[in-house]
């Protein structure tokens, strides 16, 4: 972050401040106490049920010099009526201070944008210092506090958009206007919240309509909904994907004994090999558009490529991980939407082994067809598992879907007490298994008593 002091702080926000206001915040803004640095900026918040701002002096032991926030703290603290529009104005300064010299991308899309992100970033950060989303912080918080990362060294940044509704990306990109947007899908997450893939697409579109002036489309040219979005802008547009009029197309793709893809990355008149250390075949399409994002600031194809050897996902991205008896984990437990889910299976099916295991719990936010789409993921399940377990009540769908086919069994659990005690007497050596599910049903539980 680029130093201020408390004061110069309040006068950007257009707040006052308490204590000393030549203390200079010199690290980066937190919302967790727990994870502030020293130099750094805790922003504190009053809930319905906890007020940051009683978490002040512990911020200030972990290294915390200042607070924003609506009230006095022991520390000096910036004070204004709104801590979410004063942290989101103190970034876009930073960033519009940092302005010359920084290329800012922007990565959207209803699946894969946080393994997308993560691709992007390894391959930048071989070029210069780049500053990304951390995990999948992508919403109204987590996308001020990626900026206020950025500092004068910081050569490319890398923002994560999530949206839940229609305009929450126009507010991010009112922050700071991309010169890359990268829109990977429009799928079926959120879908109980925006009601309509119509409406998806047109939040997605968000970010190509909020490029800044000159910027650059990079849109996936195997999704129609993504490609239409090129009549949106007046700038650049770069795709990607297998399809054959894809400007950086995936070729020759194939599968190892673990899942994970090589194939061949195509762009005007050169080519390169690309071999992922990631599993599912849907990986090709996220570093397709990666590389595609990479060329547009200037990074060699070959360059870009050979990268992607190298790379690392954000947690619960489909992690394997050999368990002691001998079996294998697939941890996909991070977020689950019918799409990825898919993904998976298929990630799932493409592993050797012994018996392939499905554990998937509740897919949230699909609304009212929320039973057909689990019934649907549990049909699909059956065609790529042998055994389909689903977990919680919610999830029943998924073990009726996948029970009405023959060549898988279909198991329903009640809860994650359940599931593991059920895998920890089932599980066998060389069995493969996937643990699936949102983010609210915390089958990471799972995945962590297994392992």
């Amino acid at each position: 972050m680029i130093p201020f002091s408390v004061g110069e702080i309040a006068s950007v926000v257009g707040g006052t401040f308490t204590g000393d206001g030549s203390v200079t915040v010199t690290a980066p803004a937190v919302l967790d106490s727990r994870r502030a640095e020293p130099g750094g900026l805790f922003v504190a918040f009053a809930g319905e049920h906890v007020d940051g701002h009683d978490y002040a002096e512990q911020a200030g032991r972990a290294g915390a010099v200042a607070v924003l926030g609506s009230r006095p703290t022991p520390l000096p603290t910036v004070l204004v009526e709104d801590a979410q529009a004063a942290l989101q104005a103190l970034a876009a300064h930073v960033v519009g201070r940092l302005r010359e010299g920084l290329t800012v991308f922007g990565v959207t899309g209803s699946q894969g944008k946080t393994s997308t992100k993560d691709l992007l970033a390894a391959v930048l950060s071989g070029t210069g210092p780049t500053i990304a989303t951390f995990g999948s912080f992508n919403n109204e918080l987590g996308v001020p506090l990626t900026m206020l990362r950025a500092d004068a060294s910081t050569r490319f940044l890398v923002l994560e958009m999530g949206a839940r509704h229609e305009g929450d990306i126009a507010e991010l990109t009112g922050l700071v206007a991309p010169d890359i947007a990268v829109v990977l899908n429009v799928g079926q997450a959120h879908l109980g919240e925006f009601g309509s893939r119509a409406a998806i697409a047109r939040a997605k579109s968000e970010l190509v309509q909020g490029l800044a002036p000159g910027g650059t489309a990079v849109l996936n040219a195997d999704d129609p909904r993504v490609v239409a979005m090129r009549s949106l802008t007046d700038g650049p547009v770069l795709t990607f994907g297998r399809a054959e009029h894809a400007d950086v197309r995936a070729l020759r793709l194939t599968l190892d004994r673990l899942g994970r893809p090589s194939f061949t990355l195509r762009a005007a008149h050169a080519s390169a090999p690309v071999a992922l250390p990631h599993v599912g075949a849907h990986q090709a399409l996220n570093a397709s558009a990666a590389v595609a994002a990479s060329l547009v600031a200037d990074i060699p194809l070959d360059i870009a490529a050979a990268r992607l050897a190298n790379t690392s996902l954000s947690r619960w991205r489909l992690e394997l991980r050999e368990l002691a008896g001998g079996a294998t984990l697939l941890n996909d437990s991070y977020n689950a939407n019918p799409d990825s889910t898919r993904a998976a299976l298929d990630a799932l099916a493409a592993i050797e082994g012994g018996r392939r295991i499905a554990v998937l719990g509740e897919m949230l936010e699909l609304g009212e067809d929320s039973a057909a789409e689990h019934h649907a993921v549990g049909t699909y399940a059956a065609s790529r598992a042998d055994i389909v377990v689903a977990v919680g009540k919610a999830a029943l769908p998924i073990a009726d879907g996948a029970g009405r086919r023959a060549v898988a069994s279909a198991v329903a659990l009640t809860d994650n007490s359940a599931a593991i005690e059920w895998l920890r007497t089932h599980l066998t050596a060389d069995d493969v298994v996937l643990v699936k599910a949102s983010r609210g049903a915390r089958l990471d539980q799972v995945a962590a008593a297994l392992a």
